[in-house]
């Protein structure tokens, strides 16, 4: 008999009510947990149809199970289980084929094409090399203790610390006598120097996570009280719209520059958000920069910086038949134009930079009554931070500059490195401080030490955002990081004298020298690649020398605890942002090693890749604000430029490239993690299990753009 459901129904059977709904592709199931015996076994559903509970009765006590109830669960787990490898089979079957094609298509970094002038190719050779030979010499060891431990020798660091060497030590054969005299030399002569580098490793990032967490709290504590720059004369603001078109002392005279070169994908947006600047038009004046040498951008460029003349906007086009200097040199012709010398302040933007109407309106104010300041930052947000894993990873990093590092500096030492876009300057400072140089690859933090060692003080707004993109590439990326950790280095070389000389603070000059450069600059990636990427390995190989778990696991984890409060969101990624910024450090460390010893690749220049992406909000924000005939005047003349296009879409196309490098440590890493197991050390096999992965999937190039 079919079982009754309502309210006057009487039924002796126990179970636990459920409701199973079936939708394709996915079934759900909700357990019911009455609170009385009167719950009831029919329920309206989301489309006003009824739901029935499979073995649901009134329950007077006792929990028991219901046999359709344990087939419907057993159906869901064997539908969720048969998902879940599915959704595994096809995520092999993806990997391998992207193996395949980058194996096929043979494109390493060491192509010319791949990676113009951004490293020397003797230093490529020989960091390469010596990254081979580690891993050549860990092929041969993991191939050595394998057959020790099949043989009896299992030996561990416990054991090995208190074990005497005698000269007999119970010798079988052969091998047995020349893996005895290997312990004893290894014992004698590799630990004792590998355990001090180690040590010394050890030391130097306890140092440097002391710094992190030193700001960390600092910005805790800016949080806490509430700190915030505020301007002396609050009078220039949203009141003062009314007063636009009048100008008056109360908006002084602004210089806009926006540097590019052969950034086509971006140059519209780019200058359309600065045209739309809230500012008086007789104050304002903006430069394009164009340093392309190619024809068809140039003639774009220009053509766009026309049709925004003809609109009533202070415009002018500049381009430089000679590039000397790249971005420095650049920026340093700019400011030799004759009517420079009418303008008070200068706002630098890069070509994918977009600021808010309102931006000037927010940072000029700080100037004002405050003969001090020589520059105010803005921080900067980005349109693609969810396009893919590596903008989301470079997201978090970012977060963490400019919520920690940029704002703790600027509250507290009035002192932090321009970012070389999104701020405004005095001109009147970077005249003081000698101007833009051309000498490093950091033309910005050249400039703001310089101007530090002057006295000027800087602000750094946290409040203020200016729109960006990241680089979605991961070839991009490693081209960008390059030049951001080798030119530092150049730049320490060149200042070190000047800081030592200059009349500021004996604790200025160690913040810069110790701290702003030593620290944060060149111990950070040297220990970060030395040890997690070289001594690590080597200790499985060389067990007498140990690192504790301490510093594999718990104190890495707590610094990226850190480094991702700022990011909230992001917290899903914290084990892929650790292992990718430990992958990272092949790159860093090259490029430190480049700056600090002047080799080839640390004096060029390579321009970060655009896609050109905006957000939604900014493009209405244009549309509205921009008048009927300026939208359709916009567009560029595709008609005039329609013979040239294909050549230049041809010069463009990118690919994806096997990092040989990154992959020669992946097999390393996989070595060591193989010879962890022979000592049964868990946390150091799960961390170079999933580093070496990590570096597998960089040298692969699957953690960011992929191009088909």
């Amino acid at each position: 008999m079919a079982p009754s459901f309502g309210w006057w129904a009487k039924e002796t059977h126990r179970g636990t009510p459920v409701i199973v709904k079936m939708e394709n592709p996915n079934w759900s199931i909700s357990e019911i947990s009455p609170d009385d015996d009167d719950d009831y076994g029919v329920g309206v559903g989301d489309d006003g149809g009824e739901e029935f509970a499979a073995g649901a009765r009134p329950r007077k006590g006792g929990r028991g199970k219901n046999a359709k109830q344990i087939t419907w669960v057993l159906l869901l787990k064997a539908h969720r289980a048969a998902g879940c490898l599915t959704s595994l089979a096809s995520a092999v079957f993806g990997f391998a084929s992207a193996v395949r094609r980058r194996v096929a298509s043979g494109r390493t970094d060491s192509d010319a094409a791949s990676s113009p002038q951004e490293e020397s190719p003797v230093l490529r050779t020989r960091f390469y090399s010596c990254i081979k030979v580690f891993l050549w010499l860990s092929v041969v060891l993991l191939g050595v203790e394998v057959v020790a431990y099949c043989k009896g020798w299992h030996l561990g660091a416990p054991k090995l610390r208190g074990l005497a060497f005698p000269t007999s030590f119970g010798v079988r054969d052969l091998f047995d006598s020349v893996y005895s005299g290997w312990i004893h030399f290894r014992a004698e002569y590799v630990a004792p120097p590998l355990q001090f580098l180690a040590d010394a490793c050890v030391v130097l990032f306890l140092i440097q996570s002391a710094d992190r967490l030193i700001l960390c709290i600092g910005c805790f504590w800016i949080r806490f009280k509430r700190i915030k720059p505020v301007p002396k004369n609050a009078k220039l603001g949203a009141g003062a719209s009314e007063d636009l078109e009048s100008g008056g002392e109360d908006f002084p005279m602004v210089l806009v520059q926006i540097p590019m070169c052969n950034e086509r994908e971006v140059y519209q947006q780019s200058i359309a958000a600065v045209c739309n600047l809230d500012w008086p038009r007789s104050n304002l004046l903006v430069q394009v920069l164009d340093d392309s040498n190619d024809p068809t951008t140039q003639a774009l460029i220009k053509e766009e910086v026309e049709k925004w003349q003809q609109n009533g906007a202070r415009i002018v086009y500049r381009h430089r038949v000679i590039r000397d200097g790249y971005k420095a040199g650049n920026l340093k012709s700019a400011m030799n134009c004759s009517y420079v010398k009418d303008y008070e302040l200068v706002a630098i933007f890069d070509a994918d930079f977009q600021p808010q109407p309102d931006f000037l309106k927010r940072t000029v104010p700080h100037f004002k009554d405050n003969e001090e300041v020589g520059l105010v930052q803005a921080r900067w947000s980005f349109v693609n931070k969810d396009e893919n894993l590596l903008t989301r990873l470079q997201n978090i990093n970012l977060c963490f500059h400019f919520e920690v590092e940029q704002q703790v500096n600027g509250v507290f030492i009035d002192f932090f490195g321009f970012n070389g876009t999104a701020g405004v300057w005095r001109i009147k400072a970077l005249e003081d401080a000698g101007g833009w140089m051309e000498r490093t690859t950091v033309e910005d933090m050249d400039i703001a030490v310089r101007a530090h060692l002057k006295g000027w003080k800087f602000i750094f707004l946290n409040d203020v955002e200016c729109q960006c993109e990241l680089p979605e590439s991961y070839e991009a990326y490693r081209k960008q990081q390059h030049r951001w950790h080798s030119g530092p280095m150049q730049l320490f070389r060149l200042c070190l004298p000047d800081i030592i000389r200059a009349k500021i603070g004996f604790w200025k000059k160690a913040n810069l020298i110790f701290l702003f450069f030593l620290l944060r600059k060149l111990i950070l990636p040297f220990y970060s690649f030395t040890l997690f990427c070289i001594i690590l390995p080597m200790t499985m190989f060389v067990p007498e020398a140990e690192l504790p778990a301490w510093v594999v696991c718990y104190i890495p984890a707590m610094m990226s605890f850190l480094n991702i409060l700022p990011a909230p969101r992001s917290f899903p990624f914290i084990v892929p942002y650790l292992l990718f910024e430990n992958t990272m450090s092949v790159t860093k460390f090259n490029a430190m090693i480049s700056g600090l010893f002047q080799l080839g690749s640390a004096y060029e220049w390579v321009v970060t890749k655009k896609s050109g992406r905006s957000s939604e909000g900014d493009l209405v924000h244009l549309i509205e604000k921009e008048p009927k005939q300026q939208r359709g005047a916009s567009a560029p003349n595709l008609d005039a430029i329609a013979k040239e296009e294909p050549k230049a879409r041809k010069d463009r196309k990118k690919h994806n490239r096997i990092y040989r490098k990154e992959l020669a440590l992946a097999c390393l890493l996989l070595t060591a993690s193989a010879r962890s197991l022979l000592s049964a050390q868990g946390i150091h096999f799960y961390f170079l299990l999933f580093q070496g992965v990590s570096f597998l999937l960089v040298g692969l190039d699957l953690i960011g753009e992929q191009i088909q």
